[in-house]
């Protein structure tokens, strides 16, 4: 029987894990050498490859010395929870990459201290010791400090740590001695990360992931906990509050390289993907048909954001979608909540409008741009934090906030922190920058990495992660501008925009569509103003001197969606199309 090792990478955005993975493929000479080499293979999302992040967790295995070794691949964001928890699941030890000069950032905490609660044994990686003024040693102390923070056990707390730079493709015990290949690591991996146990018995496996084929449907990916799964028989289903369904395995597939194998039967300890399975959840347990034993079902943090979905009714709905309708709406996200396991979608009172909860805001940011690739519009209101009572306490979401920010720059941040409720709990210098860390509601997060990056210069770096509930802390005042509204429909012209340029600034350009009540720019003061931009220059066959001048018009403002989320207020809807994002007052007249 062949020696298995599961194990999770667990690493903050761009430390250079999904860059690790691509060198341990080549190591280990999967890839045919005629076949195309593709950078960041593990991320094949598109969206993914463009932000640098890692949303969805995936799975690859290379065989090394004659182990099996199944490397899964962790969402780095607090904000994909959801993802984490299974994933680790499926693991006996995780490989934590941090940055040697960066060290351990929020996020990493975040992951990390799940895997110890799991009693995961850990392998540190300090990754980019080529970076100039980086301090391999002392992020290896703070490693310790971290895990210790963590309550790692004494087994945890003596890890083994490797050195080396991804990007360089080499690795070794000592950064000061590189090497040319990353074999330490792979070494590493087989003595100390523990041989996934073959325990005899009744066949358990949990569904931890899901993947969709359009020629086979579902497909449930998990380890098998106990005994062998094999094709062709007959399992029960266990699902949520104790029901029990027979299923038939109709096809089973191992993980091989970046591809999967078909295979007669899989043994406990290994990781498989089963298709043939009807009417199943993540969290349900395949067991033995005689004798079903349902393993502890997974749990997963609960959301800490709403947003309501609306269909696009705006006077340009239509035009650049091919979903528009609520039926097209409603499907698209129910279908979302089948393997998206921290976000639930709930009907309201009309037939077209739902009120969709999350993580956060890049959660439900990348849902909303990942349907509106597909072809979807649609509009969404701003995001509102889940109040909850716990035990008689009106109670919110915090977040522990760390901002990373130039010296002379570092009052400014804290003013704007703390005018948005938060308390500054640690104030340290980092190199030439001060690292920040405050408490501070979730709610007061919304549209505050704006204001921050503008107060800094855009050098401000920013990360955070839930905390827990705790009470309520009051009315967060905030002095917002009022929105400069258009009050026709037509093309904008220079010369409107151009009398009004002392009136606020623009997010629109001349020539542009726009439509009677959508937010055409931000106001100087804190009432909206309604404007004519269709309105051209009055033309006489008189030439009069001086009025010729060539038009001078300020670069429009250009939001992201993230930030389109948070810049919208209570009394807008942001409209999103596959091509625009727009945002309109709900009601004007």
């Amino acid at each position: 029987m062949k020696s298995i090792r599961n194990i999770a990478i667990i690493a903050h955005v761009d430390h250079g894990k999904t860059t690790l993975v691509d060198k341990i493929i080549d190591q280990a000479q999967i890839l045919d050498e005629r076949k195309h080499h593709t950078e960041l293979l593990l991320d094949s999302n598109d969206l993914e490859r463009e932000r640098g992040i890692t949303i969805l967790s995936k799975n690859v295995s290379v065989n090394y010395k004659g182990v099996k070794i199944n490397i899964i691949d962790t969402p780095g964001h607090a904000d994909f929870g959801g993802e984490v928890e299974r994933v680790l699941k499926m693991a006996d030890g995780v490989l934590l990459l941090v940055d040697a000069f960066e060290g351990p950032m929020p996020q990493t905490r975040f992951v990390l201290g799940k895997a110890l609660e799991l009693g995961l044994t850990p392998i540190v990686v300090v990754n980019k010791v080529d970076k100039p003024n980086c301090t391999p040693d002392l992020v290896h102390e703070k490693v310790f400090d971290l895990m210790f923070a963590l309550d790692a056990t004494e087994d945890q707390l003596h890890f083994e740590t490797i050195y080396g730079s991804a990007k360089q493709g080499w690795m070794n015990t000592d950064w000061n001695k590189p090497t040319d290949n990353i074999i330490p690591l792979l070494d590493a991996i087989i003595k100390h990360i523990p041989e996934a146990p073959y325990f005899e018995g009744t066949p358990q496996m949990q569904i931890t992931s899901l993947d969709f084929s359009s020629f086979v449907g579902r497909i449930a990916i998990g380890r098998v906990f106990r005994g062998d799964l094999a094709v062709g028989k007959d399992y029960m289903l266990c699902k949520a509050d104790g029901v029990t369904k027979k299923v038939r395995i109709k096809e089973l597939h191992t993980f091989e390289g970046l591809g999967k194998n078909k295979v007669e039967s899989v043994r406990s300890g290994d990781i498989c993907a089963i298709t043939g399975l009807e009417g199943f959840d993540i969290g349900d347990t395949i067991a033995d048909i005689e004798n079903p034993e349902p393993l502890p079902r997974i749990k997963v943090d609960q959301p800490t954001m709403s947003m309501l979905f609306t269909i696009n009714n705006s006077p340009f709905y239509g035009n650049e979608g091919k979903f528009v309708t609520s039926r097209h709406l409603r499907d698209r996200l129910y279908k979302e909540t089948e393997k998206n396991l921290a976000l639930r979608v709930e009907n309201t009172d009309t037939e077209d409008k739902f009120i969709v909860f999350g993580r956060g805001i890049l959660h439900l940011s990348v849902l909303i741009e990942t349907m509106r690739r597909e072809g979807y519009e649609m509009q969404v209101g701003r995001p509102q934090v889940i109040i909850k009572n716990i035990d008689g306490v009106k109670s919110e979401p915090y977040e522990t906030l760390v901002i990373d920010v130039p010296e002379e720059s570092a009052s400014k941040a804290i003013n704007l922190v703390s005018l948005r409720k938060g308390d500054l709990l640690v104030m340290e210098p980092k190199g030439d920058f001060q690292h920040l860390e405050f408490d501070i509601p979730s709610r007061g997060l919304i549209g505050l990495r704006n204001k921050v990056l503008n107060a800094t210069a855009g050098e401000a770096i920013m990360n955070h992660r839930l905390r827990g509930f705790d009470a309520y802390k009051g009315e967060i005042s905030t002095s917002v501008n009022g929105a400069i509204v258009s009050s026709e429909t037509g093309k904008a012209t220079a010369y409107a925009i151009d009398k009004l340029q002392d009136r606020g600034k623009f997010f629109i350009e001349p020539n542009q569509d726009i439509y009677k009540g959508q937010v055409v720019g931000e106001f100087n003061k804190q009432e909206d103003l309604a404007v004519n931009l269709i309105k051209g220059k009055k033309l006489t066959n008189v030439r009069k001197s001086g009025t010729d001048d060539s038009v001078k018009i300020a670069p429009k403002i250009d939001f992201s969606l993230e930030e389109c989320m948070e810049y919208i207020k209570d009394d807008e809807y942001l409209e999103v199309t596959p091509k625009s994002l727009r945002m309109r007052k709900i009601s004007f007249k």
